[in-house]
């Protein structure tokens, strides 16, 4: 089994529970949720939907800090250690999502993963804090745009691996050595039957499993976290 160098985590539905974008929706949140699922699922292109989602929502600066946090209390079984365990050995981790920048990069901080390898849609307010647009140029905002993204790093350790739940991670499978669905919280039937591998389990340790391989370190702590995510793929 390769080991890999990188690991591309998405951030909704899979380091955490939560889908931000739904989250922020309030009263709106039936035909959010409908337009979101609707862009996972690959039925209609990302870019139809993202800017008319905010234009409804509307996210203030506090309720970008409230999902923020609800990341964090959702995070994935697993997550901290994943990470964790993948940093310690030596695994670059970098997050690359269509969510809203400060609200993921919470997660980032929970996780320790620094904020330059973070990549999600800045948004902007005004001085009240009030939701005043987002950046409209961002590839992570339309279809393709995680692939093209990925493509465009000329610094990113190769072998790489991409982990996520959606069609724009699906999508991005060109873009890396190797993409694992990850079907623990939801289980999106073209995104699973796309993954090179698949993770129905409720949890990140099969991907530290994945992610290493056979060349574990020595530290017993991870070749545990490695022998219960194996236990986690069966």
């Amino acid at each position: 089994m390769a080991r890999f160098r990188s690991v591309l985590f998405d951030c909704d539905s899979t380091l955490s529970s939560i889908e931000g974008i739904d989250e922020l929706a309030r009263e709106h949140k039936a035909e959010i949720e409908r337009l979101t699922e609707m862009a996972m699922r690959g039925e209609v292109a990302l870019e139809a939907v993202y800017g008319r989602r905010l234009a409804i929502i509307r996210p203030s600066r506090a309720e970008l800090e409230r999902v923020g946090a609800l990341y964090v209390d959702r995070l994935v079984a697993g997550a901290r250690e994943t990470v964790g365990a993948l940093q310690e050995a030596g695994v670059e981790v970098r997050i690359i999502s269509g969510g809203l920048r400060p609200a993921v990069l919470h997660v980032a901080r929970a996780l320790g993963i620094d904020e330059t390898l973070v990549f999600a849609v800045a948004i902007s307010f005004d001085e009240r804090g009030e939701y005043a647009g987002f950046d409209e140029a961002s590839p992570l905002a339309r279809q393709g745009g995680k692939s093209a993204l990925i493509a465009s790093w000329t610094d990113l350790p190769r072998p790489a691996m991409l982990v996520g739940d959606g069609a724009t991670d699906l999508e991005a499978k060109g873009a890396v050595d190797r993409f694992v669905a990850f079907a623990g919280v939801e289980a999106r039937e073209a995104v699973v039957a796309g993954g090179d591998d698949v993770v129905r389990a409720p949890s990140l340790l099969p991907v530290l499993a994945l992610a290493l391989g056979d060349d574990v370190p020595r530290e017993s702590g991870i070749r545990q976290l490695v022998r219960q995510g194996l236990e986690l793929l069966t």
